[in-house]
């Protein structure tokens, strides 16, 4: 990895004017160095060029978040600013978006190595969650309890208070404003970590913050490692509430940190190994239309991927001939070539993917396609083949864990009851799709399968007003939707005998 900043040639004079800038934390509204003085660097994963270099917040700074955040919650945000202003606060932030979206498209993939379209995507779906929200402020009502003569009872949703919202790697922006949309209409104030590997997209993000007109302390941005900022916050107890979205382990020691420190709210989003099941009557063309999106979008770093293939037997080899055809023609490269699949995010993916192969290889899988890293002019990134394995085997690490990489694996199954035993054989419950002509028999797998979202003859369809969320070890809340905003307020009842 180089150790000088190199940027790309044909970035826009203003996404350069910002990496030209020094990456300090967002305390309070302002812009400041870590207390230890320390930083780490931020690599683009397509050629492992230094980036930029980035604040490292620690226990200490976090401290300082948290006291901002109290203080403009107490002073400020909860009684001193309307439901309408944050609304209007929240419109203008969209508005801001939507005029840099070139800027944060292009942080994006270098940051994270995804293609150009992909990040237009995201970019286009934070704006949605913010205008979306923006509507929510002015509509948190409470109700009336009718319980008898003589007694009004009454309910009202009120803020939480002070929020950490921990955000991943693989969709850095987009889940942040996931994250910040419903806790800043719902009046919290809100601490955000993004990931250490893709923190750039949040950091701009706090300068638009700024130029809105976000009061001081409302939101407060640390970079930083999980084990130091991170931690702090799961830890804190002068912290409300910990979002988080990432792996299920981390999101169990969260819940650990959060149940020893104030008992804190916790609402994860983690790990998947969603079922993809084709039957026999699907409309096959759809189902290889749809194949770069329900199973290698993002290189397979997506929790919701449809990385278990099950097919009816009677077209299995089939369509396992079809998909190896159309993963082997998936263009590979720089997220600024804006092709099919970019890079995976770091060396140390790279290596956990290459393992799982390994470990399908040993264990008797049949190796289809891919399984290698790519070479040639890909040489200095972290680029890897699609790869798909076949086995009926339903014990295998392969099919078990959650690989996070262009690794799917495909089975047979005879008829409904089988397809829904093997669907539902994971510890994750995220999402799952069936491919049908018979919506009868979709419906009746939508009702039977394990899942928090199935989609019927598509794949990873999302809007912001459509709840988000797993079963089982895939997590323990719904983001989006009205279901946002129970994870942000806390709900009041008021007795008053007349």
């Amino acid at each position: 990895m180089t150790s000088t900043i190199k940027l790309p040639q044909n970035l826009s004079p203003k996404t350069r004017a910002f990496l030209g800038e020094k990456q300090r934390l967002l305390i309070n509204n302002e812009w400041v160095r870590a207390e230890a003085g320390q930083t780490f660097n931020s690599y683009n994963p397509a050629n492992n060029t230094l980036i930029a270099k980035i604040a490292r917040a620690e226990k200490k700074d976090v401290n300082l978040a948290v006291k901002a955040a109290r203080e403009a919650f107490a002073k400020v945000w909860k009684e001193g600013t309307a439901p309408k202003e944050r609304s209007r606060l929240l419109w203008k932030l969209a508005s801001l978006l939507q005029r840099d979206r070139e800027v944060l498209i292009q942080l994006e993939t270098l940051d994270n190595g995804k293609p150009l379209s992909k990040a237009k995507y995201d970019v286009e779906a934070a704006i949605a969650h913010f205008e979306y929200y923006a509507g929510w402020a002015t509509k948190l009502t409470g109700s009336c309890v009718p319980v008898g003569q003589g007694k009004l009872v009454y309910t009202q949703k009120e803020p939480l208070g002070v929020v950490g919202l921990i955000v991943p790697w693989n969709f850095p922006l987009m889940i942040a404003v996931w994250k910040l949309a419903p806790a800043l209409a719902c009046g919290n104030c809100c601490i955000l970590k993004p990931a250490e590997q893709t923190s750039l997209t949040a950091l701009y993000l706090g300068k638009l913050i700024l130029e809105a007109g976000f009061p001081k302390g409302v939101v407060n941005i640390v970079t930083g490692f999980g084990k130091e900022a991170g931690a702090a916050i799961s830890a804190h107890p002068n912290i409300d509430k910990v979002s988080f979205t990432g792996s299920t382990p981390v999101g169990k020691s969260i819940l650990e940190a959060a149940a020893q420190s104030n008992l804190k709210k916790v609402s994860l989003e983690l790990g998947g190994k969603s079922p993809n099941v084709i039957f026999e009557d699907a409309d096959l063309d759809a189902v290889l239309d749809g194949i770069q999106w329900s199973s290698f979008y993002n290189s397979g770093q997506e929790c919701t991927l449809g990385s278990r293939i099950y097919i009816q037997e009677g077209i299995f080899d089939k369509v396992v001939a079809a998909l190896r055809d159309k993963a082997s023609k998936m263009t590979i490269g720089p997220g600024w070539e804006d092709l099919d699949l970019g890079p995976l995010i770091s060396q140390k993916q790279m290596d956990t993917v290459l393992s799982f192969v390994e470990a399908g290889k040993r264990q008797g899988a049949k190796l289809v396609c891919g399984g290698s890293k790519l070479y040639g002019n890909l040489e200095e990134g972290h680029f890897m083949e699609p790869t798909i394995f076949a086995t009926d085997k339903q014990d295998l690490s392969i099919v078990q864990e959650e690989i996070f990489g262009p690794v799917v694996v495909v089975s047979p199954f005879k008829d409904f009851n089988d397809a829904i035993g093997k669907a539902n054989t994971s510890r994750y419950g995220l999402a799952a799709a069936v491919w049908t002509k018979d919506l009868s028999k979709a419906h009746l797998f939508a009702n039977a399968v394990d899942a928090g979202t199935v989609w019927i003859n598509g794949y990873d369809l999302f809007d912001a007003a459509v709840p988000f969320g797993g079963f089982k070890e895939s997590g323990n809340a719904k983001e989006m939707g009205i279901n946002a905003i129970e994870l942000y307020t806390k709900e009041k009842a008021v007795w008053a005998v007349l």
